[in-house]
């Protein structure tokens, strides 16, 4: 059997315990270290399910996205960390690309790796529209890259030159229409928060121009219908989910005056 990669896959987790043995499962063998930082509040049996793995398990009060990401990738050992969350699992492809890397690692080498995110949604892959290639840099040399961004949209900040690495990292974010219904409020309210500290205000051309722009990308320009179905879903989904967040900033407008206008 050939010598685990050395590569400290960092993970944080809510209460996930029935997809966090999928993506460990996915790295199990052949990175040297995996590692999870549990939510502290997390009762359902994720913790328990990682250590039975080998991961090596922390609980940890939730401190938003960012800090909790940078928080698992501190207590790496190994010379490079693959982040991975636990809704994610890496392809036989992608591991594959990992692994021929690993063993030819050049002085001039990238000191960061993209890779595509390929999200399974109405019981298909989702291959194009806004969701696909849906970049992500998660494999990074040990201190050479920290995660920053704006919670919840955490994003890698690397110090030099990133290559791609071929094969997908597969996504199982939306268990059920409900669930993936459920996010758009909670985004929404993320969104009139950052509008609301730049001091924007509601605009009915920005909003409807905004809305139907994201349905005409996703579907005609990024070949959305070439998903089918879901790939239309998504699309009209994107339309409604941008339309909800504007339309907040005016509920927000109108809410601040004294008096409703009288019928």
């Amino acid at each position: 059997m050939n010598s685990p990669l050395p590569i400290s896959v960092c993970m944080i987790s809510g209460a996930d315990v029935g997809r966090i043995g999928r993506a460990l499962e996915s790295v199990r063998g052949w990175t040297a270290e995996q590692m999870v930082v549990v939510n502290d509040d997390v009762t359902d049996g994720t913790d328990r399910v990682a250590a039975k793995l080998g991961a090596k398990v922390f609980r940890e009060p939730w401190k938003e996205h960012i800090a909790q990401k940078n928080s698992a990738a501190a207590k790496a050992t190994q010379p490079w960390i693959l982040g991975l969350d636990s809704d994610e699992e890496v392809s036989e492809k992608l591991r594959r690309a990992i692994s021929r890397f690993m063993l030819s690692v050049q002085v001039d080498a990238p000191v960061a790796f993209r890779m595509a995110r390929c999200s399974l949604f109405l019981g298909r892959w989702v291959r194009h529209g806004d969701w696909y290639p849906d970049w992500q840099t998660r494999l990074w040399r040990t201190g050479k890259a920290k995660w920053g961004g704006i919670d919840p949209h955490d994003r890698l900040e690397v110090e030099g030159r990133v290559g791609t690495l071929h094969g997908d990292l597969l996504h199982y974010s939306n268990p059920s229409i409900s669930s993936y219904v459920s996010k758009i409020n909670y985004f929404s309210d993320l969104y009139l928060e950052s509008r609301l500290k730049k001091g924007a205000r509601w605009s009915p051309g920005e909003a409807s121009f905004r809305a139907f722009w994201r349905f005409f990308r996703a579907y005609f320009i990024r070949l959305g219908f070439l998903d089918g179905y879901p790939g239309f879903y998504i699309a009209a989904s994107t339309f409604y989910s941008t339309l909800v967040r504007h339309t907040r900033l005016l509920e927000h407008q109108l809410g601040r005056k004294a008096a409703p206008p009288k019928p």
